[in-house]
């Protein structure tokens, strides 16, 4: 469908002059008599008339708007960022174009080639759980497009990036559990391309060996999609087993939530029998029965500080046509802790 779009050229046939007297007008430009910028201006508005910003992006090679690739927009963490991204933007007076991935490679490049064909001013970027090579966006790099990642990032030296501290976090949620009592903690494992998930499980790893508390392969399960299903699943596994789990420490809230209807079926109390811990904080986590303790990582944040990255990033490039230094932002995780993993009244 073609809107059909008033022009300079409609406003100049209307009023019996040139075009570029029109365009003259309605910049304020001193050589145009008040007369003739009132009757441009007043057709202007009765006419709708708005400039053409593809236009005027191809003269002033800017069109302050960035783009932003999500893998998910209803993930809650995500949504958090999306606010804390036009929370900056907006107030430096930038538009934000937002798609999503939807945790698809191929979503992915087309979302990219989109947001670069619409003249974006740069992008934001979480990958996909299912990106491993990154030629897509290389690509675009080498054609000058400002890049920031967060969360999920692409791990180069040329592109900024802000992350939180998923290795400390995960650290931090297992000491809590071995605080607890607790000693065969079982570890629900999130997409194997994710640097977030390595971290995860080298912070749970990392707790377990400076508690002398030995690593169990067995007990460390893949829930690569990281649903509420493979949290379900992979804890009726680890039920299964004769030397069952006191504990789970899961990758993100979702899997948390199948691993509490798995022991709950089971006929087993959370978190007297096995305590529960996620990672991320959704807005769920604290109305379940029992309430989740989870790590709360600060989405808002990390939106700001992604976009202040890009800006500065566009400005500098817009003014004197060359790279800032690359930046890396690691955020603090906090442990927010609840009634599932709080065995005998112990606090943390």
């Amino acid at each position: 469908m073609k809107y059909n779009q008033v022009t300079i050229k409609d406003i100049a046939r209307e009023l019996g002059i040139s075009p570029s007297t029109v365009s003259r007008a309605l910049k304020d430009h001193p050589d145009i008599s008040p007369e003739t910028k009132k009757a441009v201006n007043e057709l202007a508005e009765k006419l709708n008339y708005q400039p053409n910003i593809v236009a005027l992006s191809l003269r002033q090679s800017k069109t302050n708007t960035i783009g932003v690739i999500i893998p998910e927009i209803v993930h809650f963490f995500f949504s958090t960022v999306i606010s804390g991204i036009e929370d900056v933007a907006y107030s430096a007076g930038y538009n934000v174009i937002i798609t999503q991935s939807n945790e698809s490679l191929q979503r992915e490049k087309t979302d990219i080639k989109a947001l670069f064909n619409s003249r974006v001013d740069g992008m934001l970027i979480s990958l996909s759980r299912e990106t491993s090579s990154f030629e897509h966006i290389d690509a675009t790099l080498a054609k000058g497009v400002p890049m920031v990642f967060f969360d999920r990032v692409y791990d180069t030296p040329t592109s900024s990036k802000v992350i939180v501290d998923d290795l400390s976090g995960a650290k931090d949620a297992t000491l809590h559990l071995i605080e607890q009592g607790c000693k065969r903690i079982a570890h629900l494992e999130g997409p194997p391309n994710l640097g977030i998930t390595k971290q995860r499980l080298e912070g749970y790893l990392e707790a377990l060996n400076e508690s002398n508390i030995p690593v169990n392969k067995d007990i460390i399960m893949s829930c690569p999609l990281g649903t509420i299903e493979e949290g379900k699943a992979a804890t009726e596994k680890l039920l299964q087993m004769d030397n069952r789990p006191d504990a789970i420490f899961a990758t993100n809230d979702p899997a948390a939530m199948g691993a509490m209807q798995a022991i709950k079926e089971a006929g087993l109390k959370i978190p007297q029998d096995i305590a529960v811990v996620g990672f991320s904080n959704w807005f769920f986590s604290a109305l379940l029965d029992p309430p989740l303790t989870s790590v709360d990582q600060p989405g808002f944040e990390m939106g700001q500080e992604a976009a202040k990255l890009l800006i500065r990033q566009i400005e500098v490039k817009s003014k004197d046509n060359t790279d800032p230094t690359p930046e890396t932002k690691v955020l603090k995780t906090r442990l927010i802790v609840r009634d599932s993993s709080l065995k005998s009244g112990k606090k943390k």
